[in-house]
């Protein structure tokens, strides 16, 4: 993922080609409505697993940019020894999937739950859904936690980072198709974000520490 510069993502084109084969043999088998369907399925997820190019802005070295593109559902003073705030950014099937790394850190910790994909309305949503948890330091030790939870998605939540790996502000690390990304930031973090507020991965300013 982090290499993958086309247009589509890598993951899309087992569904996308899986499409156009079926499209294919329906359309060879005189069944015109279902290569019709399967066709316009394809297109559907060509836009789903789209990868396109961001114009990244210039900010201080000391600046958190968001992971994922999506909307702010929440924004949370918690009670923790490390995090102050928690941050919810939620996803749709609308915005672009593919995750971006939101600081230039090393990974410290990553876990990894598989588990189920009920709605975000759900009792269950928090306790059994598929997430995905990864902890970031700076050179400057500050620290974030980056959750990923995915609500009702037929793709899985792809992740690919190693805890240790250094990282790159911006660079792609994984793909989340529908789902709830919650930001946990340190009492040094100034907010740039309110609720409401649309957010695009790499290019809008989450904040700063100080």
């Amino acid at each position: 993922m982090r290499n993958n510069l086309f247009i589509i993502a890598k993951s899309g084109w087992v569904y996308i080609l899986c499409a156009a084969a079926l499209s294919l043999l329906f359309k060879i088998l005189d069944f015109d409505l279902l290569s019709t369907l399967l066709f316009l399925l394809g297109l559907l997820f060509i836009y789903l697993f789209r990868n396109p190019e961001r114009e990244l802005p210039f900010f201080e070295s000391n600046a958190l940019v968001a992971p994922n593109d999506g909307v702010v559902i929440g924004i949370d003073e918690i009670e923790d020894s490390e995090y102050a705030t928690k941050l919810d950014i939620e996803s749709s099937y609308f915005d672009v999937s593919v995750l971006r790394i939101p600081m230039g850190a090393k990974v410290d910790s990553i876990g990894y739950i598989s588990g189920t994909r009920v709605g975000k309305k759900s009792k269950l949503f928090y306790d059994l859904n598929e997430f995905a948890e990864l902890e970031f330091v700076d050179k400057n030790g500050n620290k974030i936690k980056v959750l990923h939870r995915l609500k009702q998605s037929f793709a899985p939540l792809e992740i690919d980072l190693r805890a240790g790996d250094d990282t790159m502000q911006t660079a792609r690390y994984g793909l989340m198709l529908n789902g709830v990304t919650s930001i946990y930031l340190p009492r040094n973090f100034r907010l740039n974000l309110s609720v409401g507020s649309e957010v695009k991965a790499a290019e809008t300013l989450v904040g700063y520490f100080s």
